[in-house]
């Protein structure tokens, strides 16, 4: 016979038998590849950003460190004012400006205690330092600032006064301790100075600092009947979970606006500097009615109107999560309606509570639990029309929808969704695959983002395969959606934030659980470590029917590659569908590899490709095998 081509098509399949998904000429698995004009090739790799923290003194380290906290979101841009490019990152319990790769916390403040005489004592050989400070406020987790303590108990005043602050262990209502990692030399019952101030940031009466879904406890939680009347309940589970802190970002011109889910707004004003703390929205000049609860933020286009989807109404402290409230034009700080302003809202009737807010040229994208919303700019009276866009299509979390050019992609609870005028179901070949594997408890870290260069769609989600475990494991699996091909991909990958190539970066970049800083589609390895792709094929049937048998002994490669990358290659057959899968190779495949000789029996045949090393750059074209018939048994 002929050489036989391998003809395949983009995109894996994992939802259907291996030989029914060969039998459609698809691909079954695979890892760090993706599919470019139909062929899979090996993506881009990446390589560590430095950046630095600020001394006492307002100064830059000499050694790169990274942000406390794990992140939640970012968001980029450049200022026309100053020219200077920033990155807003928001961990679990920060908020930092990234300018000139030093960050900055602007980190609102809940309080500040000032002038507090010798408040630090100190341990020798501890440390850790105990404060005290009467009617402090604080729980356990927050975090303090501060400012003008002497050296006490042989740890520095620069110890003391880190701009990267501490976080707290209370003790009582009046006193607390941290650590500053630096052993005391002596003990100091009463020290630090008669002049310390001390910043107490936003924390846990705040909602902020929750790193996972927790279980709710305590009085009238959990199923009816259970337990006796009166008696809260306590334990590690619950039929109520708390949300994990999550936060909104969005840009009002060059500045920044942001919530906590459920938390107030707060604004952070660029021409005040990096060394300004945001502050609060209604404490703003003029504010009015500005809602105190707030599940998430949007400015709807080109009209620009702060949009807070979930909040308290007005003239009401109760927070109805359904309920859409949007500012006057142009003014993010006036909410309360009046004739002369468009400040109104609009509750929203399918679901239990708004999940996201997504602006687009056209309209601005709402979705509940529930359906997905769209918010459109009509003008006085009634300022926005509202419609319903679809129903049983919610969206998954918080950050895991994604506009593409005016589509809208999203994840749901079990599913997929594009809006492009109309809401539908995007079919899905690791549909099952993915969400079998998903986390349901931690759907709410699922993030997504865009590589326009490369028309991908990636969803970063928490696997049951986290090698973290089930207490707060962060993402560690992707999926991708490559509209162009319409194909999918899928592997593993721990990154919390992407974002894409912006103006001032050329390439997407992520945040790791670790604050570490990535510049994706950047050389080809881990950060100078081998990165571990592959792809696999299904089982094509060599004739069709898969009556025959044949003997392959021949491979012909077609590739394009670096003089320098090392494939390797197995060949894979079967006789029947359900019986055992023979496997011959590895073969090596370079640029000179011309044929690859073996000797394998059957009637299906699939190849698996795939590499290890620090250089190797891969794309596959269209393999063929040689083949002759073998009898049919």
């Amino acid at each position: 016979m002929p050489l036989v081509p391998l003809k395949f098509k983009a995109g894996i399949v994992k939802d259907i038998t291996e030989y029914s998904a060969g039998k459609g000429g698809f691909y079954v698995d695979g890892n760090l590849v993706r599919f470019r004009n139909g062929y899979p090739t090996k993506i881009g790799g990446w390589l560590k950003e430095d950046y630095f923290g600020l001394n006492t003194d307002g100064s830059a380290t000499t050694s790169p460190t990274v942000v406390t906290g794990i992140p939640k979101k970012i968001i980029s841009w450049r200022a026309n004012s100053d020219g200077a490019d920033r990155i807003a990152i928001a961990t679990h319990n920060h908020i930092y400006i990234i300018k000139d790769s030093v960050f900055h916390d602007i980190t609102p403040l809940r309080k500040t205690t000032e002038n507090l005489t010798n408040p630090l004592a100190t341990t020798d050989g501890s440390s850790i330092v105990t404060i005290t400070d009467n009617s402090h406020g604080a729980f356990d987790g927050d975090f303090i600032v501060i400012n003008s303590a002497t050296a006490t108990g042989g740890i520095t005043a620069d110890t003391l006064n880190s701009k990267q602050g501490y976080q707290l262990t209370k003790v009582d209502n009046n006193s607390y301790t941290i650590d500053v990692g630096t052993d005391a030399t002596s003990s100091v019952a009463s020290g630090g100075g008669t002049t310390i101030d001390i910043s107490y940031l936003i924390g846990s009466e705040a909602g902020v600092g929750n790193v996972s879904a927790d279980p709710a406890l305590g009085w009238g939680v959990g199923a009816w009947g259970d337990s006796t009347w009166g008696t809260a309940r306590s334990g590690t589970s619950s039929d109520i979970s708390l949300e994990p802190t999550n936060w909104s970002l969005v840009l009002w011109g060059e500045d920044l606006i942001f919530n906590n889910r459920e938390g107030r707004i707060y604004y952070w004003d660029l021409s005040d500097g990096e060394t300004t703390r945001a502050g609060l929205v209604s404490a703003e000049s003029g504010a009015s009615e500005v809602p105190s609860n707030v599940r998430c933020l949007s400015v709807s286009f080109p009209d620009r109107h702060l949009v807070a989807g979930g909040c308290v109404p007005l003239g009401e402290s109760v927070i109805d999560p359904m309920l859409v409230r949007f500012s006057t034009q142009e003014d993010f700080t006036v909410f309360k309606p009046t004739t002369e302003n468009t400040a109104g809202d609009q509750r929203l009737e399918i679901g239990t509570r708004i999940i996201a807010i997504t602006p687009t040229r056209d309209e601005t994208f709402i979705q509940t639990d529930e359906a997905a919303y769209g918010m459109t700019f009509i003008g006085p009276p009634f300022t926005f029309g509202f419609r319903l866009l679809g129903v049983n299509c919610g969206g998954a979390a918080l950050h895991a929808t994604q506009n593409v050019d005016g589509i809208i992609y999203w994840m749901g609870k079990s599913n997929f969704f594009v809006y492009d005028g109309t809401v539908r179901e995007l079919p899905c070949s690791v549909q099952y695959f993915v969400f079998d594997r998903l986390q349901q408890t931690h759907i709410d870290k699922t993030y997504v983002g865009h590589n326009k260069k490369f028309n991908e769609v990636t969803w970063f989600y928490v696997s049951t395969d986290n090698s973290a475990g089930t207490v707060n494991p962060e993402p560690d699996s992707y999926v991708t959606y490559n509209y162009q091909d319409s194909a999918w991909s899928i592997g593993t990958l721990q990154r919390n934030v992407w974002q894409d190539a912006v103006g001032f970066k050329n390439v997407p970049f992520a945040f790791d659980k670790d604050g570490i800083l990535y510049n994706h589609e950047t050389g080809t390895s881990d950060n100078g470590s081998a990165m571990s792709c592959h792809i696999e094929s299904g089982d094509l049937e060599i004739d069709e029917g898969g009556n025959k048998l044949f003997l392959v002994d021949k491979i012909i490669p077609d590739n394009t590659m670096t003089d320098n990358t090392t494939l390797s290659l197995q060949l894979k057959t079967r006789k029947y569908p359900q019986a055992t899968e023979i496997t011959k190779g590895d073969f090596t495949v370079t640029n000179s590899t011309r044929k690859v000789s073996t000797r394998a029996k059957g009637r299906q045949v699939a190849l698996r490709w795939s590499s290890s090393g620090t250089t190797d750059d891969w794309l596959l074209g269209d393999y063929r095998v040689n083949v002759r018939e073998d009898g049919k048994r």
